[in-house]
Parts: structure tokens; sequence; C-alpha cells
């Protein structure tokens, strides 16, 4: 009777969990996805999501990739991504829509780049169709153009956009767009700077483009640039003659500095001259103040007679 109930229980357990997840089990089977039930029972207890597991393996049946259980897309890879917190079905889209675009990229790749934080559809999609970006970004620095000055002192003020395209190798640890758009930046202040006059820069553009290309600006980058250009380019102030202004009148400045110290310098010796006189008058009333003294001492000793009558 024990055995009895325990294989009703089993039975009633199986037909549980197949009217549960038969449909499931069904729609893969027919789809030739590679789904078994026990992989649909053990979803269950694992609490993955077995909708979008059946789901991402039909999506790769239908498309033609490979999900042989050894090497390929299989329900057990898809469980451990799910479980590590990816989004399936964002790396299933990923990897379709790079093999139809002949784009190499595999489960493994595809599935770091989603762990990494990375939009890994987002990447592929921009491998086949490059994004435009701006520099500088006004989202991003608030700015609408870049400021830079030749060597004749006139300022640039010059806007770009920059074409990328997503480098999939380097996703994974590769800098992001803000140091693009920075590397970009520097590199176009650097060569309007090295520019003999600005009318060089407004005649022939492009210079700034080949000497910014020409640098490898995406180097360790997630992204590989396609072109710059120049959008823009707009004449600012005249910086070298403010400077120049700027620097006359400091000078005068400091030359009226120099000069009221002397000023200075030259009262405070005449007041000291000054002091030096009064101080000799003082002494030589002193001494005048003596004279009478010294000659009543001498009548009064009998140093100096009286002249006679």
């Amino acid at each position: 009777m024990a055995v009895g109930l325990l294989v009703v229980f089993l039975i009633a357990v199986l037909g549980f969990f197949f009217v549960r997840y038969g449909k499931l089990w069904f729609q893969a089977y027919m789809s030739v996805a590679d789904v078994s039930l026990v992989s649909l029972i053990r979803m269950h207890f694992t609490k993955v999501n077995p909708n979008v597991i059946v789901q991402a393996k039909v999506m790769s049946a239908q498309a033609g990739l490979n999900i042989s259980r050894a090497n390929g897309i299989s329900t057990a890879r898809l469980e451990a991504h799910y479980l590590a917190g990816g989004n399936v079905m964002n790396v299933i889209h990923a990897i379709i829509a790079a093999h139809r675009a002949e784009i190499p990229l595999d489960f493994d790749q595809a599935s770091a780049i989603d762990l990494a934080g990375r939009d890994v559809l987002d990447a592929v999609q921009t491998s086949v169709y490059p994004k435009v970006i701006d520099c500088p970004d006004p989202a991003r620095s608030g700015k609408t153009t870049l400021s830079a000055i030749t060597k004749n002192g006139i300022e640039l003020r010059v806007r770009a956009r920059v074409t990328v395209r997503t480098n999939i190798e380097q996703l994974i640890g590769g800098a992001t767009e803000d140091t693009i758009i920075a590397r970009v930046g520097e590199a176009i202040i650097s060569s309007i700077g090295s520019a003999d006059t600005h009318f060089k820069v407004l005649e022939n553009p492009d210079m700034i483009t080949r000497v910014v290309l020409s640098r490898g600006l995406d180097a360790q980058t997630a992204f590989e640039i396609v072109s710059i250009d120049i959008g823009d380019i707009d004449v600012g102030e005249n910086i070298g003659a403010r400077l120049q202004s700027d620097q006359a009148e400091a000078d005068t400045r400091v030359a009226r500095a120099k000069a009221e110290r002397r000023r200075a310098e030259a009262i405070a010796e005449e007041q000291k001259m000054k002091a030096k006189v009064a101080e000799n008058k003082s002494q030589l009333v002193l001494a005048e103040a003596e004279v009478p003294m010294a000659m009543a001492e001498a009548f009064k000793a009998g140093r100096i007679n009286a002249p006679d009558a």
C-alpha cells in the first residue's frame, strides 16, 4: 500500500508539472529548441523563469544559432546567465543581430558584456549603424563649442561631430563615449593652436580632421572612429590683442607703483633733511644760550674786567 501511495504521489506531482509546463515543453519540442521537461521542473525549484529560457531557446533555434548542449547556447548556460542577473533576452537579441550582420559574437562574449553592465544589443546595433556624437556634448558639459586660439591670437569656436561604431572586442574594459569626446576635443584644440593664423583654419577646416584622425584617438576605447566632421567654426575674440592690452596696463601699473615709491622715498629723504636742519638749529640756539652764562661766569671770576672810564 505504501508503494502504491508513493507511486500515486509521484504521478500526481508529474501531472502537476506537466499541466503547468506542458505547453512550454510542447512549444520547445515543436520548435526543436531542445528543452526537456526535467529542465523545466528544475527551473521551478531554482527560481528561473522558464518562459524566458524557452523563448530564448526557440528564438535561437529559429535563427539558426548553435544550441547544442556541448558548445552552443544550451539550456543550462541560459539558466546560469539568468541566475547571474543577466538579461537573457537582450543577449539573444544581440547574438541574432550580430549573426545576421556577420559580426563575430558568441554567447560567452555577449553574456560577459551583459554582466559587465553594457548594453550588448545597443553595441551590436551601433556596429551595424554607426552613431554620431557631438563634440562637445551640451548634455554632458553644457557647452556648445570648443574654444581654441591660433598662434596669431585669434579665438576660434569649433563644433565637431564624431561618427563612431562599436568595437566589440574592446567593449569589455574599453573607455566610453566621454573619453572619445575628451580626446577629440583635446586634439582639435591642439591642432588649431599649432596653426599660424586663423585664416588657414578657416580656409581648410579639413586640416583639423586629418590631424585628429592620424592620432589614433580610439585606442583602448569601446569604439572605432569612422569620421570626424567640423560642423561649424566661428571667429571669436582677439585674445592676443586683449592679452597685450592687459599686459601693457599691468606694466603701466607697475611703472606707476615704482614711480610712487621713488616719490615717497624722496619725500621721506626731504623730511629727514628738514629734521636734521631743525636739530642743528636747536643745537645752535643751545650754544648761543650758553654764551651769556659763560661771560657772566668769567666776570664773576675776574677773568674779564670792565674797561676803564
